[in-house]
């Protein structure tokens, strides 16, 4: 998908430099995947706790 969209010059060389990315656009993709995987890993964190265990780990154990 094409999107134009200003970004500050300077946080992004910035990123350039700290990620090794070699275009701009590898750097934004780079960023948006991080955003969305650090979101996922906070909704996943938020559930701990509120989910139902069923099972036995016993039988489930594949080393014995």
């Amino acid at each position: 998908m094409r999107t134009n969209i200003e970004i500050d010059a300077t946080l992004m060389n910035d990123v350039l430099r700290a990620t090794g990315a070699k275009t701009k656009r590898e750097a934004v993709e780079m960023g948006l995947r991080t955003l969305l995987r650090l979101r996922q890993q906070a909704e996943i964190r938020r559930l701990k706790g509120k989910l139902q265990w069923e099972g036995d780990l016993e039988v489930m154990r594949t080393d014995q």
